[in-house]
């Protein structure tokens, strides 16, 4: 007599198992299989493409009433299970009970649903059935219809583009900084953003969704920043989590999903599970591969045999018309692995493999995904890829071959290839230009030539023109590339950036053709900066791409307790601020209290731990960081003036404070500390300072370039200016051009003797109207760069920097 066999879910997975089942034991079982949904086993994974109308639900169905009914499967579809009994072997549905031998659970996942205000409003859907669809198609064929997705994820981003295709408005919504950060580096997440937003979606990272918002539905959704979306359709796509509430209720093991054995076995031997509810071992998945291999298992299992589950690699791929896209393995960057890059800026093209010993461990692949399969390959079979390792990256072709001479492809292309389309040079022009005028670098042949003199994205085929021309007369370490990362100089990537409008690290590195996937810790804090002055409002600081000091805002001392430095304009302070620094002091044990050169005081010895409490205390006192750790204004030290010295000229503690108040909270390419002196007496030591003023009876003389660090040296005079507001003016446009021009962690007087004291002077003093401009960039600049960092921290921001280690742990866990 053949065995009651219950299956609970009528999914992917179940399905799998039921053929493998049937093959092995096609009489063994008499089959009663559940499903919550009013249909049978379909491929759910493909539930893209019919929201996207390139494919309907009858292209999708995996097993039709003839494959159920040739098989005797008692069909209850549309009957949800709501108990398990173990110790009667039975389950009830619809008040009906069904006995078993042995019982399946292969329930599947619910999605994470935010638990936020306007969450069950009409109009907000899931995408994980069938039914979804049906209700997110009749949404998208409304005109004019708006759709919001939260999620920018493997599903999410699949709803929105079929979303998109249906000709619905649609924005994506992303917590992370990138789309996609489980599976793609920002490299590559830059890449797939740039498609989407071609394609009319608008993506918003960091995106951190406060509300739903409507009355009888769905209107609009809120986030935490302010901003509001308008939307006729809100698509939850923020995650899953393995439907175990059946399990829990009868008592059977669960930790995060129900967990099994090698044998797809419960903590009860009469009950299998398999599919995303269930845990193996630690892990949770939720792609088809283990999936299907789960299946086979149980279905040995179920027939007597043994089988084992085996966790393996798995690989991923978008299902978006157009989009190439591949991903495999574990790609995250470590002390011990290195990778190979290889961009190609105009096809948009991205590959990244990750090794460790000679052995892939992940591969990334954007644009070109033809080897995708072959890298996974060598991934799973732990391949020795050393034999192969210079050509590796360019897939299976090459695999094994010799290097490729690089400047081959450039000695082959005839005189009259076009190789600057910006401004219609040729081959043969720049040739020509190399030897009959003895050029020798980059920037002779643009001024000659104006090759990769506009957008720039000529100037490796230009440098290697030079190259294979000049042969070992060429010599290109007369640019001295940022890092190893890229050959490109400071000047380059800034001058690239501004001319390509790249706003993001990821755009850079893949425009620029980065040798590194997210390069090092000398690229990314200068891209950082770069990105900063040049796009202010539009660029958001990154502050994991800056050094611990600035992370933290406060400066590490060498037993790994911080110093914190609130600011004092000018250097005047109240006794109500010197209370709040005693009573400070007091409550947190501070060991030092240090009267600093730059007029302020430093508490020093300050735990990590305790930094956002000292914040908040010094911040009801009025207080605000004082930078002393930026590279930006850290002060402006003041004397008295002509207010209390009777050698003062000037308000020269005035204008201190006014110009701090004014300029605090810029970022400048390093410290940037600045002085007022009330008489030529100097008693505020302005004439060893990055700016300095001296004020005298006809005004004020403006300094510049000074240092008195490692090197010391005294400032020059840029001018004169009558006025404190002349004054205000060009010590802001002095800064701005240095903002402009200095390269990262370039001093003012090491930017000046570069680029020459006559061109500042030209630029900032004798042309009144590039004055001007600059002045009013700065000014425009400081519209987002003055908000005080210690309290956004007491707010919460960046939390987890603070926290000690068990509190980070239960951080990430809430997480």
């Amino acid at each position: 007599m053949a065995e009651k066999l219950v299956i609970i879910g009528a999914g992917m997975a179940s399905g799998r198992m039921l053929e493998h089942l049937f093959e092995a034991e096609p009489g063994r079982y008499e089959v009663t299989l559940f499903g919550a949904e009013p249909r049978g086993n379909y491929n759910r994974i493909m539930l893209s493409p019919v929201l996207a109308g390139e494919k309907r639900y009858e292209d999708i169905v995996t097993h039709d009433a003839d494959w159920y009914a040739a098989n005797n499967v008692n069909c209850r579809f549309g009957q949800t299970v709501t108990k398990i009994d173990r110790d009667a072997k039975s389950v009830f549905a619809d008040g009906v009970e069904t006995p078993y031998d042995r019982l399946v659970i292969a329930t599947g996942s619910a999605p994470f649903i935010l638990p936020i205000p306007g969450k069950d409003l009409p109009g907000v859907r899931a995408f994980r059935d069938l039914d979804d669809v049906e209700a997110m198609v009749a949404v998208a064929g409304k005109p004019d219809a708006k759709a919001v997705v939260i999620g920018g994820g493997l599903l999410g981003l699949e709803a929105a583009a079929a979303l998109r295709g249906r000709g619905m408005e649609v924005v994506v919504l992303h917590l992370a900084g990138h789309l996609m950060e489980r599976q793609l580096d920002a490299a590559a997440g830059y890449l797939l953003r740039r498609e989407l937003e071609g394609r009319g979606i608008k993506v918003h990272c960091k995106a951190q969704t406060k509300a739903i918002l409507g009355t009888d539905r769905v209107e609009a959704v809120a986030l935490d920043d302010g901003t509001i979306y308008p939307a006729d359709l809100v698509v939850m796509a923020a995650g899953i989590r393995p439907e175990t509430r059946l399990a829990t209720d009868a008592g059977i093991e669960i930790n995060r999903g129900i967990v099994v054995d090698d044998a797809m076995v419960t903590s009860d031997p009469d009950i299998l599970a398999l599919g995303e509810c269930v845990e193996h071992k630690g892990a949770v998945y939720g792609l088809v591969a283990p999936l299907y291999d789960m299946a086979k298992v149980a279905a040995k299992t179920l027939a007597g045999t043994d089988a084992a589950f085996k966790p393996v690699q798995t690989a991923t791929q978008l299902k978006v018309t157009g989009v190439s896209l591949y991903s495999a393995g574990d790609f995250a960057e470590a002390d011990d692995r290195e990778e190979i890059v290889l961009r190609d800026a105009t096809a948009g093209v991205y590959k990244r493999v990750v090794l460790k010993d000679n052995r892939i461990l992940g591969a990334v692949l954007y644009g070109d995904t033809a080897d995708g399969s072959w890298f996974f390959d060598l991934l799973k079979r732990s391949t020795d890829i050393a034999p192969m390792r210079d050509t590796l990256i360019y897939g299976q072709n090459y695999g094994g071959g010799a290097s490729a001479d690089p400047l081959a492809a450039v000695a082959a292309l005839p005189a009259e290839a076009e190789i600057c389309g910006c401004n219609g040079v040729c081959k043969g022009t720049i040739a020509n230009a190399i030897t009959s005028k003895g050029l020798t670098s980059l920037d002779d042949v643009r001024a000659h030539t104006k090759a990769s003199a506009s957008c720039g994205s000529c100037t490796g085929l230009v440098e290697k023109l030079l190259m294979s021309t000049l042969g070992d007369k060429y010599n290109p370490a007369a640019i001295q590339p940022m890092c190893p990362c890229t050959e490109l100089g400071h000047d380059e990537v800034r001058r690239l950036i501004v001319a390509q409008e790249l706003k993001s690290i990821p755009a850079v590195m893949q425009e620029l053709g980065w040798k590194t996937s997210c390069g090092c810790a000398k690229c990314r804090p200068a891209l950082n900066y770069y990105l900063v002055a040049n796009w202010p409002g539009e660029y958001e600081d990154d502050g994991q791409s800056r050094f611990i000091n600035e992370r933290v805002h406060a400066n590490i001392q060498k037993d790994g307790t911080y110093s914190v430095v609130p600011r004092m304009f000018g250097g005047l302070t109240t006794a109500n601020e010197l209370r709040a620094i005693a009573d400070v002091a007091d409550k947190f044990e501070v060991p030092t209290i240090k009267v600093t050169g730059g007029q302020r005081i430093d508490l020093l010895g300050i735990k990590k731990e305790d930094l956002p409490a000292v914040w908040a205390d010094l911040n009801k006192a009025g207080m605000m960081s004082g930078a002393a750790y930026a590279k930006g204004l850290r002060t402006v030290k003041t004397c008295v003036g002509s207010d209390w010295c009777r050698f003062g000229t000037q308000d020269s503690t005035g204008l201190g404070v006014r110009i701090e108040k004014f300029m605090w909270g810029s970022w400048t390419p390093a410290k940037l500390k600045l002085a007022v002196s009330g008489c030529p007496r100097n008693c505020a030591e302005a004439t060893c300072k990055d700016i300095g003023v001296i004020c005298v009876d006809s005004g004020y003389e403006i300094h510049f370039g000074g240092a008195a660090g490692l090197d010391i040296k005294g400032t020059e005079v840029l001018c004169h200016a009558k006025t404190e507001d002349e004054a205000m003016e060009i010590i802001a446009a002095l800064t701005q051009r240095y903002r402009e021009q200095g390269r990262y962690l370039e001093r003012i007087y090491k930017w000046a003797k570069r680029v020459g004291s006559d061109s500042i002077k030209a630029n900032v003093v004798e042309d009144l109207a590039k004055r001007r401009q600059l002045f009013e960039r700065f000014v425009y600049s400081q519209k987002f760069a003055q908000i005080d960092p210690w309290e956004e921290r007491v707010n919460g921001r960046d939390a987890h920097e603070f926290a000690a280690m068990a509190d980070f742990q239960m951080l990430q866990a809430a997480e």
